[in-house]
Parts: C-alpha cells; structure tokens; sequence
C-alpha cells in the first residue's frame, strides 16, 4: 500500500497509540468536539460532552480495550482513523430510523472515518476500510457492516461523508442490503470470504 508521500501503514488504536489519535484530531477532536463518540451516546449526551468530556469517554473507550478502530499512517505520520466495532457498540444506530437493524444478525460496523487535510482524495479512505475488513474477520466478525453517503448530485462536502462513500464500499466488496433513504444505503461484506 504505497503512496506517493510515503508507505500507509494501518494499526489498530491501542492505548499506546492515543498521542497519534490526538493529533490527528486536533484540538477540535475531528470535527466539532466529536471524538468518535457520536454513534456511542444519545445525543443530549454527545451535544452536553462535546469537546473535552467526548475527549475523556473516547479516551477511557480506548483504554478499557478493545481497540475501537485502526490508525492509518502515511510516511510513518498519523493520517486516518476508521472507527469499527460490534453494532451493539453503538446505540445510537439501534435507535435510528433509517440505519436501524436490517436483520437480528450478529454485526460489525464501520461507522467513521476521518483523514487529515492534504490526504484526501488520495484512496486513503479504501485502505482503512480494506485493512477493517481484515481487522474485523480476525475477531471472529461474520458481518461487516456500513452506512455511507451516497451523494446524489456529484462531490459532497467532507464534513457530511464521515461514514464513508457508497462508491468507496462498493470498490471494497460491499454490497447494498437496505435503503430506506436515498441517500444512505446500508452496506455489508460477509466476512466468511475474507477470513
């Protein structure tokens, strides 16, 4: 997996590797005090914690184990973040209308990913989920799953496809099991062929 700025590297995040995840996200934790916690806590929750309190759960998330996504590195420089887990992880998604269950399968989810400025459009997005797919399948997962934005009108702005594009899945062996928007598609990869 090279790259023109240096060779991609993908780890999961351990608690060793929490100063990396700290500046990726920045200050900021990736986008509006988010810190990866949005899919974990009901939304009074994620709005009252945003900032340093969403910083301190993901923190303590991380550091209870398991890992709860993987760390792309370009050139040895944190550079990407895919957040995965079991569905059961994420209690916001057992509550939406629109990404609720789609059977009573047993679920990995891929929920989030985040790629640093000046590394974007580089493929960057497909190497995670590729190296999740391998991560997810050598935990036992039997599903992986994922609810990306499928934009209708061209590019979408980088702040509304967080989870990820359709076409990204697409070109990673996913395919379409729901819609019941249309622009999110529910996506899945059985992961009995990745093993």
């Amino acid at each position: 997996m090279a790259d023109p700025g240096g060779t991609v590297t993908v780890f999961p995040l351990t608690p060793e590797r929490w100063p990396d995840l700290e500046a990726l996200f920045g200050p900021r934790g990736a986008c509006g005090g988010c810190w990866c916690m949005w899919w974990r806590l009901s939304r009074k929750d994620f709005e009252t914690g945003k900032g340093q309190s969403n910083r301190a759960a993901f923190h303590d998330v991380v550091h209870a184990g398991p890992p709860p996504g993987l760390l792309a590195y370009v050139g040895g420089a944190p550079a990407g973040w895919c957040a995965l887990a079991p569905r059961s992880d994420y209690p916001r998604l057992a509550r939406s209308r629109i990404l609720k269950p789609v059977d009573g399968r047993p679920v990995w989810s891929v929920t989030c990913f985040y790629i640093r400025r000046g590394r974007r459009g580089r493929q960057l997005s497909l190497k995670l989920l590729v190296a999740a797919v391998r991560y997810a399948a050598s935990c036992g997962a039997e599903i992986l799953e994922g609810y990306p934005v499928d934009p209708k009108s061209g590019r979408a702005a980088d702040a509304f496809v967080y989870t990820g594009l359709a076409s990204t899945f697409r070109r990673a062996g996913f395919r379409e099991v729901a819609r019941r928007s249309e622009t999110r598609p529910i996506m899945r990869l059985d992961l009995s062929t990745a093993r």
